[in-house]
Formats: C-alpha cells, sequence, structure tokens
C-alpha cells in the first residue's frame, strides 16, 4: 500500500512540477510557433502514457498485492489486451511524430523570397557575412584562410568582392523579414542556436549547412554554440539584435567590404611617431611600460588587440567602470587621437619600438600556474604569442603586474562588463577558473617563463 501511494505522488507531483514550474521556453521570436506546438503534442502523449502506466502500476500493487492463502493465476496470452497496446501505441507515435515531419518539411523548405547571411563559427568565436549590392556571397575555401582574409574568401571571385564582413559576434536582423542562415565552421562542430527562434542547427567543417526562420520581435538575443567544441564552449557566445529594416541597413553599412578590407592602408610610423609622445611619457620611450605609472608595456604586442582597446578607451567601453582607476586615466588620454587613422598611425609606430620582455614581478609558484595556463593556451597559443583569429593577444613578455590586475579586474566585473565589450565577457568567464589571487599569480608567474 504504501508503494501505492508514492507512485500516486509522484505522478500527482510531476504533473504539478510540469504546469506550475517557472522554468520554460522563452517567449517565443520568430515564425516557428509550429515547432513549440510539436513539443507540445509529445508532452501530452508521453506525459499521458507516464500517469496512465504509474496509475495502472499502483493499481496493481494495490489489486494484485500478496493474500495469505491467495493463487496468483497465469495467463501467458491475451490477443485483445495486445491488440489494444498495440494499437494505443501507434496511435501515440503517429501523433507524435506526424507533426514533426510537417514543421520539417517547412524547415527544409526555405522562402523564395529569404534574405542570405553567412555565419561562421571558430573556436570560440562568431562572426558573419552578408552579400553585398549584387546579392550574391562570394565562393570560400579553407586554403584563403588567414588573419588578412579569416573568412576565406576566394580573392578572384568577383561576387565577393563587396561581400560585407562582420568580424564581431554580434549580429543585426531586420524585423519581420525571413533569413536563411548559411553555416559553415573553419575547425571543429559548433551549433547555431537562439533560445528564442527555436530553430537550431550543427556546423560542420567541410559542409554548408542553413537554418532559416523570420524574426517577429525586437530586441537582443543570445547566440549560443550548443556543440560541445572544446575548453571555452561555453564561452563561444554572440547577440542577436533583431531591429528594423532602416536600423539594420545603417549598422550593416558601418562595416567594410571584402575589398575595402584588402585595399586598408597601413599605418605610418613616420606620422605615428609625434602622436606617440603622449603615449610614452607613461609606457615608455620605447613602450617597455612603466609600473610606477600603471602603465603595460606596449612593444611587441599584436597591433590588431592595441587598435582594439584605444577604440574601447575612446568610446568608453574601457574606462568607465568606478572602479577601473588606472582605466579612467587611460581614457581621456585617447581624446589626443583624432581618427581611426591617427590610431592606425601610433599602432604602427608601436610595432617599430625593440621588443624587450618585460621584467618579472612576481615570485609565485610557476610550477603550479602551468596547469591552469592549459586553459588560457587555447585562445593566446602555447607559447603565449597570441593568436588573432582566438582573439587572444600575446601574453609571454609583457607586463606580468598588468596581467594581475586584468584578470582580477575581468573576475570582478570590473572589465568586461560592458555591453559593447564583444570580447570581454568571454574572458570574464575564464577568468573565473582561478580561484584566489594565489592562483592568478601561480598562472601569471607560469606565463613568465614562456619565451
Amino acid at each position: 500500500m504504501v508503494l501505492a501511494i508514492v507512485l500516486v505522488l509522484l505522478v500527482a507531483g510531476s504533473v504539478l512540477f510540469h504546469f506550475l514550474s517557472p522554468w520554460y521556453f522563452t517567449p517565443i521570436a520568430s515564425n516557428w510557433t509550429s515547432i513549440d506546438d510539436t513539443i507540445s503534442i509529445t508532452f501530452w502523449v508521453t506525459g499521458s502514457v507516464f500517469v496512465a502506466v504509474n496509475l495502472f502500476l499502483a493499481y496493481c500493487v494495490v489489486r494484485y498485492r500478496h493474500r495469505k492463502g491467495s493463487r496468483a493465476d497465469y495467463e501467458p496470452e491475451n490477443k485483445k489486451l495486445e491488440g489494444w497496446l498495440a494499437g494505443l501505441t501507434t496511435v501515440g507515435i503517429v501523433a507524435m511524430l506526424a507533426p514533426g515531419l510537417l514543421v520539417w518539411a517547412k524547415f527544409v523548405d526555405v522562402p523564395k523570397d529569404a534574405a542570405v547571411f553567412e555565419a561562421v563559427g571558430k573556436q570560440w568565436h562568431w562572426s558573419y557575412r552578408f552579400p553585398g549590392k549584387d546579392g550574391v556571397l562570394g565562393t570560400v575555401d579553407a586554403r584563403y584562410v588567414s588573419d588578412k582574409n579569416p573568412f576565406g574568401i576566394n580573392p578572384d571571385d568577383p561576387f565577393g568582392r563587396d561581400d560585407v564582413l562582420i568580424t564581431s559576434p554580434e549580429v543585426h536582423l531586420p524585423v519581420g523579414k525571413p533569413v536563411k542562415a548559411l553555416l559553415r565552421s573553419v575547425d571543429v562542430l559548433h551549433d547555431f542556436a537562439v533560445p528564442q527562434f527555436r530553430v537550431k542547427m550543427d556546423l560542420v567543417p567541410g559542409l554548408v549547412t542553413y537554418v532559416w526562420f523570420t524574426p517577429t520581435r525586437t530586441g537582443k538575443f543570445d547566440l549560443l554554440c550548443e556543440e560541445l567544441c572544446g575548453t571555452a564552449h561555453f564561452t563561444m557566445r554572440g547577440k542577436v539584435v533583431v531591429e528594423e529594416e532602416r536600423a539594420f541597413q545603417e549598422w550593416l553599412s558601418s562595416y567594410p567590404t571584402f575589398a575595402q578590407s584588402l585595399s586598408k592602408v597601413a599605418g605610418d610610423a613616420d606620422a605615428g611617431k609625434p602622436l606617440y609622445a603622449v603615449c610614452g611619457a607613461c609606457h615608455g620611450v620605447q613602450g617597455e611600460g612603466n609600473l610606477a605609472m600603471n602603465a603595460p608595456k606596449l612593444s611587441g604586442q599584436g597591433d590588431w588587440y592595441l587598435k582594439r582597446q584605444l577604440n574601447y578607451f575612446k568610446h568608453g567601453t574601457r574606462g568607465a567602470h568606478d572602479k577601473d582607476v588606472y582605466g579612467k586615466q587611460m581614457a581621456p588620454m585617447t581624446a589626443t587621437l583624432a581618427d581611426d587613422a591617427a590610431m592606425d598611425n601610433v599602432v604602427s609606430y608601436i610595432k617599430t619600438l625593440p621588443d624587450k620582455p618585460a621584467q618579472p614581478t612576481l615570485k609565485n609558484d610557476a610550477a603550479k600556474g602551468r596547469n591552469l595556463y592549459v586553459t588560457c593556451g587555447s585562445c593566446h597559443g602555447s607559447d603565449g604569442r597570441g593568436v588573432q583569429a582566438t582573439n587572444g593577444p600575446r601574453l609571454a613578455g609583457m607586463s606580468d603586474w598588468y596581467m594581475v590586475t586584468q584578470l582580477k579586474n575581468f573576475k570582478q566585473g570590473i572589465r568586461g562588463a560592458h555591453p559593447k565589450d564583444l570580447y570581454g565577457p568571454q574572458m570574464a568567464s575564464m577568468a573565473a577558473i582561478l580561484a584566489d589571487d594565489q592562483a592568478t599569480g601561480d598562472l601569471v608567474a607560469y606565463i613568465n617563463t614562456l619565451k
């Protein structure tokens, strides 16, 4: 009898939890309500079976419980009962599968008027490509992938010259218009999933897969990789911003085409030399860094990273947090750089400075930091020299005290929390693996051993 009561309570609790639980689907933001309907049908079918089977089991426990002097009947076969079970099971399976087949037919049938864009996955970053005025995406090939051509676009394909390249993990889409997302991976398996859109699809190396949907409401939605893709899988996040057509076109026009990215003129080091005079007052004449001025070493750092940080300081993405004391000092200094050309010039001059390793200041246990660095090396390189493709700047030979400060800032939300810092949240998540200041010091002490 106790077992029967437990089974009944289990059924009642499960049903109540399903209907009263605060955890359920996020509000839908696409045309795929049919997927929600299909899932609801599956819940009703499997839920009904769950309730029926467990209540029947409770009934059997009571009805056929052991009684002194009674003897069980042996009935090896009951064709009528078996027929009913087979029939009901068939109906249940058809009820679950048939709607899914109808939805799948719509899923693979892309509307002819759907706009096309490409989402590219790479450990551990999203980027995007839109067709230009010709409306056609250029061909791509893995052999063309490089730091200057991260999308691997065929430089000889005229259709690719006007493709718009979005190197940010944030993509914008117009509301109310169907879009087809071509999905491509340049390394391992990834997965394109926006919970509010209800559709998802794997990115398979060597193939181009796709999904299509129509965003039905404006807003900003998380793009997740829902395929285990390596060490930093959990930090591979992007944003999908759905907005009105006019705002979308303004956003799209702010990014360069493939042809423009190829023709971009490098900065002028000679023009950057007088601009660097302001920087050198803190960072040193040769960019060697100055602990007394809280100015890290600049020489030897990747030009792409320096340019990004200058932009962040200039536009308030960095140096705006109340507790970022030294960032607040740096932010107004970028006002001396009038535009992108000035930033390019000063960065080009920094590239000419002698690259001498910064003097270590830590006495922590580098041996303990070695295991911790395995995770860091996935993005920054096993030798700590930085990897542009994974947005990991150089660490080896840089100012160790500065790295300690920034790791603490990431961990405490002082850095990486600004909504326009598209890469900071990823680093903030990774800094969480460091349990305490001792671990942080050990990690950076190991980085000091990298040559």
